[in-house]
């Protein structure tokens, strides 16, 4: 390797730093391929659901036994206030005249079972009112609730958490750390995420059907996918996350060019020399660029073409319906409107369009014969940082989670291939919960929180791990839950690592795998939480 190759390279490995926010054009030319497993027994998709601002646990999922109760209104109704943000008690009826940021408008809590009773003994729950279509699923036994999850390094008390010399997750409620915290174990600049790195040990199957050339592509472009932009989650070291457009497969700009070819390679040609103190080989790495430049598109090009080609329609049953003549308008279908707590109007619901994509991407898989087995998806929604106005916001994202999960449901239920809902699961997460105290109509930004497992491998109908007890602040602000620090916030009492075992196992990981790429893993006596079946 000569002299320019080697500082190339070098300057290569100081760029992948940064991670999913790398150009386009480093992230495809990874050089990579990975020895991976062979993953057997048939088809299977892992879709995180990602709600970006750190939700709201305390009015998702809602513990209602009286002392719980007790201690919610107390700091959700404040003694100064006629609204505040605790949600009406179960069987309210909702009052359509109220504000938007009146609770009564929305009505009472949905009131939900929970199988395993010994283990949360004296305890019930409940679910946020916008979520009856998703209590349908719950109850049902196809979804399941994981109590009080978030990024730990090992089992955590209240006592360890004031010690200063117990180590905790660096940048605690901070959202850029703690989402790729969430997603890496990592604060923010991690490189690889957990997805992605489970991607890795899965891939070798996939593009089984085609030939070499293709089955390339396949492995490493189509095993993890996302709708709705970049993110560190789906980043492995030999998978490299596709991003497809909400509607259809993006291009790479004028005459198959990623943003212009002269303009990426003297862009990066100009870091490379700046970084040179003698600028020996600015000129050379843009000579190099050049030619990596073009594979990268020649294979992006060929990715797109592979999807693109056979991708199934918008506008077609389980997950479309076309409702005027022409072409088909997403806007239009009534299958991705929700209707708005703030307005009563049908609104375009986001996460539902890219789950339709989702869906597409699966259905096309049998359609066009791609030979997937494994594969990852990220999609996302934003406006859960309810510093203010939290009970009309809140409820405006619970409406718009609760119809894309029921119409994800219901389109899995029916695709080409038959009823996927069972090889297809579909998990939520968030950088963080908030805070248990009000402060006036809002929260602020917390700890742990509760998540949702949905799909027809789910032990559904149950709330998983250990649900936390409240408590109501001294006159010091001091809660004496052990579960609860300041503002009562929750110390999470599962970790990530746990939920991504509990995931990565169902996906066919193994444990030696899990065990390696899960770091905090082994701190954990139970890897396994039982919430998928078998």
């Amino acid at each position: 390797m000569n002299h320019h190759r080697r500082a190339f390279l070098k300057q290569m490995a100081a760029l992948s730093g940064m991670g999913a926010a790398a150009p386009l054009a480093i992230n495809l030319g990874a050089l990579t391929e990975a020895a991976a497993q062979s993953a057997g027994g048939g088809y299977k998709a892992l879709v995180c659901i990602f709600l970006n601002g750190g939700n709201d646990a305390f009015n998702t999922v809602l513990a209602t036994d009286s002392t719980s109760w007790t201690h919610y209104t107390a700091h959700r109704t404040p003694a100064d206030s006629s609204a505040g943000i605790a949600l009406p008690v179960a069987g309210t009826a909702a009052d359509s005249a109220a504000g938007d940021s009146d609770p009564a408008r929305l009505g009472g809590i949905l009131p939900i079972d929970h199988a395993n009773r010994s283990v949360h003994s004296g305890r019930t729950f409940a679910l946020h009112p916008a979520l009856t279509g998703l209590r349908g699923l719950y109850q049902s036994g196809q979804a399941a609730v994981l109590a009080n999850v978030g990024p730990l390094l090992s089992p955590t008390t209240k006592a360890n958490y004031a010690d200063p010399t117990v180590a905790k997750p660096a940048k605690l409620f901070s959202h850029n750390d703690q989402q790729s915290t969430w997603q890496s174990f990592q604060p923010e600049g991690a490189s690889e995420g957990w997805g992605g790195l489970m991607g890795d040990c899965l891939m070798a199957a996939n593009g089984a059907s085609r030939n070499e050339v293709d089955a390339a592509i396949i492995r490493r472009s189509f095993t993890c996918m996302s709708p709705s932009g970049t993110s560190v989650w789906l980043a492995g070291k030999s998978v490299l996350p596709y991003q497809s457009g909400s509607s259809s497969v993006m291009s790479l700009g004028s005459g198959g060019k990623v943003y212009g070819q002269a303009a990426v390679l003297d862009a990066m040609a100009a870091v490379l020399g700046k970084a040179s103190s003698d600028g020996s080989y600015a000129v050379p790495a843009r000579n190099l660029l050049h030619a990596d430049h073009q594979q990268v598109v020649q294979r992006a090009l060929q990715a797109a073409d592979l999807l693109g080609s056979g991708l199934v329609g918008q506008g077609v049953s389980p997950w479309g319906s076309t409702v005027t003549s022409g072409n088909y308008s997403p806007s239009n279908d009534p299958l991705l409107k929700y209707t708005s707590v703030v307005d009563g109007t049908q609104k375009l619901n986001s996460l539902a369009l890219q789950l339709q994509m989702v869906a597409r991407v699966i259905a096309t898989n049998t359609v066009a014969n791609l030979g997937l087995s494994r594969q990852f998806f990220m999609v996302s929604l934003g406006g859960f940082d309810t510093h203010d106005n939290q009970i009309r916001d809140h409820a405006e994202r619970m409406l718009q989670l609760d119809h894309a999960l029921t119409y994800f449901n219901q389109v899995l239920s029916g695709m080409p291939a038959g009823d996927m809902r069972s090889q297809v699961t579909t998990f939520t997460a968030s950088e963080f919960g908030r805070t248990f105290t009000s402060n006036g109509d809002g929260t602020d930004h917390g700890w742990g929180a509760h998540q949702f497992v949905v799909g027809g491998a789910v032990n559904g109908t149950d709330v998983y791990g250990t649900f936390p007890q409240y408590s109501t602040a001294d006159s010091k602000g001091a809660f004496s839950s052990p579960d609860q620090i300041e503002n009562g916030s929750l110390i999470p009492s599962t970790s990530v690592d746990q939920y991504a075992y509990t995931l990565g196992k169902w996906m066919g990981v193994s444990h030696g795998e899990l065990s390696t790429l899960l770091p905090h893993i082994g701190a954990f006596n139970s890897p396994d939480l039982g919430f998928m079946k078998s």
